[in-house]
């Protein structure tokens, strides 16, 4: 499978949503609000979100932010979503946009990526570790009021 790892365009907006929703299974990701959502990430350099293409059709996702902590001199990289398609899976595909992401951090000076996964995502956990992530910690949500 040929595969090419880029930043999102415009017309890649309707199979990042089909991957959100579908493949990933988070639901608030719509064709009616991922233009705002996408303007706004991108009006910020610190947010990339790159997509992996296969024949014309984006069959994976990486969503990343650059962040500040006082925990880390230099800075980390918060990988925010990663999503392959799932015929797509176990075809390198995954592997592609994590090395992109760890490229880019490693040219922006970063000392480390970090990201969160759903206790659900089983096989998901086996391929980070397998990349070299460490199971450090749980994750707390709390919705604001």
């Amino acid at each position: 499978m040929d595969v090419v790892i880029r930043e999102i365009r415009e017309t890649d907006y309707s199979d990042v949503v089909m991957l959100w929703n579908n493949d990933l299974g988070s639901p608030t990701v719509t064709s009616d609000n991922i233009s705002a959502r996408i303007e706004r990430l991108n009006s910020d350099e610190n947010y990339k979100i790159i997509v992996a293409v296969s024949d014309n059709k984006v069959v994976g996702c990486i969503s990343m932010v650059q962040i500040m902590a006082l925990e880390y001199e230099i800075g980390y990289l918060q990988i925010n979503g990663l999503v392959v398609q799932k015929n797509a899976q176990q075809k390198g595909i995954g592997t592609k946009l994590i090395d992109h992401a760890e490229d880019f951090a490693s040219k922006n000076g970063l000392s480390y990526m970090i990201l969160n996964c759903g206790f659900q995502r089983t096989k998901a956990h086996e391929f980070y570790e397998s990349k070299g992530f460490d199971r450090l910690s749980y994750c707390f949500t709390k919705a604001v009021r």
